[in-house]
């Protein structure tokens, strides 16, 4: 049987999973989907279309599926927040519901950390085991790949992509896109190498990761002809390391996107 406080709020209609529990003085909307295992431990507002996967635990002071920060479209009916499994969502964290822009769903995949006051704007789209480190904040529809670190006091500029397993200093703002494995620092965010720890410690072997080390080198450092020129030589060079076609992949839909890409110095 659901575990359900009973100073808790659970608006008639919400659908809660008979494994979930619902800590004291929490809010339920009508139209929210509680999965098995959710934990809200207290004083946690779900709002609108909200659906939580199974797993995930939610700290006191979170807001989920409020309606988006976007003029003319702050509250919309169609409006949803999805949320995948096993994510920890820490005190305070806000993540808003969609717009028609598109579609008007937010995402949020599995295996997530955002840490507290962090925030996931509308129609924003978050991958797998992402980490959002206290007061990291993203705009609306930003795209965050599987593994990407944001670290605290991080600001991602609205529409911008951040690549699988990139990591974002502390402090640092991001006004481009990121390349997948990228490392960038500084308050206004600068490409500054590859995530090579972060690599390492997904199991990258060193070989790898050196050749991936030497494409970085060639594209973003090299002299010969222009970047687009050799982002396409790159195709040919490093056409067996699979990590490195992802990253020349990405770099290509935003040239053809007519996307700024953060480049390195």
């Amino acid at each position: 049987m659901t575990k359900i406080h009973p100073t808790a709020v659970v608006e008639d209609g919400a659908q809660i999973a008979s494994t979930a529990e619902i800590g004291p003085l929490c809010w339920i909307s009508s139209r929210a989907k509680i999965g098995e295992n959710v934990r809200l431990l207290g004083r946690v507002t779900i709002m609108g279309d909200t659906t939580i996967g199974e797993g995930t635990i939610v700290f006191p002071g979170a807001v989920l599926g409020a309606g988006p920060q976007d003029h003319g479209n702050e509250f919309q009916e169609q409006a949803r927040l999805i949320i995948g499994k096993n994510n920890i969502i820490r005190e305070n964290v806000t993540m808003h519901a969609g717009t028609p822009k598109e579609h008007f769903t937010t995402t949020v995949g599995d295996g997530g950390m955002f840490m507290i006051n962090s925030h996931v704007a509308h129609d924003c789209v978050v991958g797998n085991n992402v980490i959002m480190t206290n007061n990291a904040v993203i705009a609306g529809h930003v795209r965050l790949g599987d593994g990407v670190i944001l670290g605290g006091n991080s600001a991602v500029h609205q529409f911008c992509r951040i690549g699988r397993k990139a990591m974002i200093g502390g402090m640092s703002g991001v006004a481009r896109d990121v390349i997948p494995f990228g490392m960038v620092t500084g308050d206004r965010g600068k490409l500054r190498g590859l995530n090579v720890v972060g690599l390492k410690r997904s199991g990258m072997d060193e070989h790898t990761v050196k050749s991936i080390t030497r494409a970085f080198m060639f594209i973003f450092k090299g002299k010969e002809g222009t970047f687009e020129e050799r982002v396409e030589q790159a195709k040919e060079k490093f056409k067996d390391n699979d990590m490195v076609m992802e990253q020349v992949k990405f770099i290509e839909e935003a040239l053809e996107g007519r996307r700024k890409i953060l480049t390195a110095e």
